[in-house]
């Protein structure tokens, strides 16, 4: 019972304390929940973050922040794009497509304005249907199909350097907040791995271009570390001049101790006195001290030696850094200069000699002379009048060469003709030799101004001749060489050694190194000139001598026209053996920033009939590269903050067409680095409009020629030039001479717009020009032939104004 005054006691239902025990067990658990997958979410983050900083290779950098974006998400497909300071796309990965899927993506025609778009949202893109999404903002047709996307940006504070992208989640699902949160968190932390990561590329880039620049360098460079006395820098020119191998990797101040140093005079060079000495102790720069470097083997070598010593801000003495300059091709040149000279001289006067002569004993006589002695004396004067008249001529052309302007007028020309124009002329000369003709048969005519290359020919007999015994045989042989004829002259003489082969083509050089003149050599001055024919024409020469008494093989090249000699018949692409010559209205990119040299180019391109696009900013060239669409690019070597070859690795896209670079310099090394990274040709300065115009021709006729070969296909259209087939979904399509002719004049220039004349002159002819209706009456026809609907075309485009295009494929 309760007592008096108690309060009643109060029942609590079993089951509702039952129900709330039950309900902050499930909150307990659903925290626990929350946890671990917070848990699991900032685990799996910090390892994606860890990963993405274990490299510092961008490439590597990319691909881990988008395979770390897809696994944080658990996403099928990601995508990762970077972007320059100027906004534009510079690097594009994938991560979950197969190769299969990443040409469909790259291969749509508007791919990179879709992923400028993407790439220019203001924040993070969230969408349950990305095809639907991608189509109200105008892209249509994007393959693969995908639904669920979230694309999230990757900021170093303001700065945007590129966009995350994920698609098609694993279960199906729709991207999450959570995964928004999740991408946008990563791109933060991905952005600065990824900034280290460009700075590293520009860095090593840097590093790797200036070894390259010091190992290729003409001049020896040797740096000294003052501290350690280790050598850091000794470039190949270098390691050479003191005869030190490159298998001799550490090098320091030890290394010098077995050489000697000689004053030009012949005295010894005391320590004291060598330009490192005095760049070290005196703390002065040493310019252009002359030393004669004798090496351990006893072999010694002129030089010039310039040196100076490198400070930090605080004064300390840290680095020694020595020029040397090798002096022997100085010192040969001037040899040969004087040689030159002195032959020059002696030739100049016997003949002189004998005119006067000639002349004193006719005017001299007491009796009148016979008629037939008077006329021996004529034979005389004209014989040593016309020997002086060649010198004359070879130092006029050996002038005009070097000043770029040797008059050279190319035509069509028969190869069988002018070598038979050759070997009479040379023969004609008393010499005694067999010229044996080789020739292959079918050749085509070339480009060449015969009058110049029957010169370059007799030259070339004469060297022959003059290196080998009487009645011995020289061979004249020529072969198709890709897009030019390779013309060959053959000799059974004592042949060439090795070391004298480079030297053979320069001025003043002799094939063999007399002291005395040979007879019947010349002045040094026949092969030069043979040089600045050939490379006029457009083409080039070389030499090949298995040794002494091996004979001397000297080969040229001149660019082919495409035709038979025997027919000049009009180019067609199902011979598959001929190839176009320039329509002269293609466009030449041509990358220059010497205002002279832009003057000069641009007059030769438009007298040559091309379009010239000139720029001298290289930050222009990828736009113009897009807008204008060139036929070829002309990329000089050395621009302002950059160089070809860094255009050519930023933009490999200009590879799709000829590309030619012209340098002041033609260094071995900077001609093969130009062709390991695509280039088509490579122009030495100074050079001729001939020789400009020659190798443009010759090159956009390989490029006109190498599309002749690969079939053109585009969806179910395939267009074979080798058989001269076309079908449609494997079915032949009967077409008529012309609709075929600008069927393939348009695939073989798919993605450029070609115009109503551009059409007419390839396909019809000049006589045919201005009659642009011809041209959409053909066009018309293929198009109902082909199944092409002319109100949303496939395979021809229609350019508004301007003509047709046909579809890339």
């Amino acid at each position: 019972m309760l007592g008096a005054g108690s309060a009643p006691a109060r029942c609590v239902p079993i089951s509702s304390d039952r129900a709330r025990r039950s309900a902050g067990l499930a909150e307990i658990d659903r925290l626990r929940t929350e946890n671990e997958m917070l848990r699991s979410r900032l685990s799996g983050l910090t390892e994606a973050i860890l990963r993405i900083n274990e490299d510092l290779d961008l490439d590597v950098v990319l691909q881990e922040v988008v395979d770390g974006a897809r696994i944080l998400t658990g996403a099928r497909y990601g995508a990762i794009t970077t972007i320059d300071k100027a906004g534009d796309l510079q690097n594009l990965l994938f991560s979950g497509l197969s190769p299969e899927q990443e040409q469909i993506v790259v291969g749509y025609d508007r791919g990179m304005e879709l992923f400028h778009y993407l790439s220019g949202a203001d924040g993070p893109l969230r969408t349950s249907n990305f095809i639907a999404h991608a189509e109200s903002v105008g892209f249509d047709g994007f393959e693969p199909h995908i639904e669920a996307f979230l694309g999230a940006q990757i900021k170093v504070r303001d700065r945007h350097v590129g966009t995350i992208f994920v698609g098609e989640k694993h279960d199906d699902s729709e991207f999450t907040q959570e995964d928004e949160e999740t991408v946008e968190m990563f791109a933060s932390q991905a952005a600065m791995a990824v900034i280290n990561a460009c700075r590293y590329g520009d860095e090593q880039r840097a590093k790797a271009d200036l070894r390259a620049l010091v190992n290729t360098s003409p001049v020896g460079v040797v740096v000294v570390d003052v501290a350690s006395e280790n050598v850091v820098v000794a470039n190949r020119e270098a390691r050479r001049l003191i005869g030190i191998g490159l298998e001799q990797e550490h090098l320091s101040v030890k290394s010098f101790l077995p050489l000697r140093f000689k004053r030009m005079d012949g005295s010894e060079a005391v320590l004291d006195d060598l330009p490192f000495e005095q760049a070290l102790h005196a703390d002065e720069t040493v310019r252009a001290e002359e030393l004669v470097i004798v090496r351990p083997d006893g072999s010694q070598v002129a030089t010039l030696v310039n040196a100076a010593a490198i400070r930090s801000d605080g004064g300390e003495l840290m680095t020694i850094i020595a020029i040397v300059q090798d002096m022997s091709p100085l010192e040969e040149l001037e040899r040969l200069r004087a040689e030159f000279l002195a032959m020059v001289s002696h030739e100049l006067r016997a003949p002189l000699t004998a005119i006067k002569g000639s002349a004193a004993t006719v005017l001299d006589s007491l009796m009148p002379p016979d008629p037939a002695e008077v006329r021996q004396f004529f034979h005389i004067v004209d014989e040593q009048a016309d020997h002086m008249r060649s010198l004359i001529n070879d130092l006029l052309d050996m002038t005009r060469i070097e000043a770029g302007a040797l008059p050279v007028t190319p035509e069509a020309a028969d190869v069988a003709s002018i070598v038979d124009h050759a070997k009479n002329a040379f023969l004609d000369g008393g010499y005694q030799h067999h010229v044996k003709i080789d020739l292959m048969p079918n050749l085509p005519r070339v480009r060449a101004d015969r009058q110049r290359i029957v010169q370059v020919l007799h030259n070339l007999l004469s060297n022959a001749a003059a290196n080998a015994h009487d009645w011995s045989t020289i061979t004249v042989s020529a072969s198709l060489d890709d897009t030019h004829v390779a013309i060959s002259v053959t000799d059974e003489g004592a042949g060439i050694a090795p070391e004298r082969l480079p030297l053979l083509f320069t001025k003043f050089s002799q094939t063999h190194r007399d002291h005395e003149h040979r007879v019947g050599t010349g002045y040094g001055l026949g092969l030069a000139i043979c040089r600045g024919i050939v490379e006029a024409h457009g083409g080039r020469i070389w030499a090949r001598s298995g040794g002494q008494n091996q004979g001397t093989r000297f080969t040229f090249t001149i660019p082919a026209l495409g035709e038979p000699a025997s027919e000049v018949a009009r180019d067609d692409p199902a011979s598959g053996t001929v190839t176009r010559a320039p329509t002269k209205v293609e466009r030449i990119l041509v990358v220059e920033d010497d205002p002279r040299t832009v003057h000069y180019i641009r007059n030769t391109l438009a007298r040559a009939g091309y379009v010239p696009i000139i720029t001298g900013d290289p930050r222009e060239f990828e736009q113009l590269l897009a807008t204008e669409r060139p036929h070829l690019a002309l990329l000089d070597l050395v621009l302002p903050d950059t160089d070809a070859f860094e255009l050519i690795r930023r933009s490999p896209k200009v590879l799709e067409v000829p590309v030619i670079i012209v340098s002041g310099r033609g260094d071995d090394q900077l001609v093969a680095r130009a062709f390991e990274l695509g280039a088509t040709d490579f122009i030495v300065k100074p050079f001729s409009p001939t020789e400009l115009r020659a190798r443009i021709a010759a090159a956009l006729r390989r490029r006109t020629q190498s599309r002749y070969t690969e079939p053109y296909r585009l969806a179910d259209l395939t267009v074979d030039y080798m058989t001269r087939t076309v079908t449609v979904a494997g079915q032949a399509v009967n077409l008529t001479p012309t609709e075929y002719r600008v069927l393939s004049e348009l695939c073989t220039n798919a993605g450029r717009d070609l115009s109503y004349e551009q059409l007419l002159e390839s396909v019809w002819g000049d006589g045919a020009s201005g009659d642009a209706q011809r041209v959409r009456t053909v066009v018309k026809d293929l198009r109902a032939k082909l199944g092409d609907d002319a109100r949303k075309p496939t395979f021809i485009l229609t350019v508004p104004n301007v003509g047709y295009r046909a579809a890339v494929s």
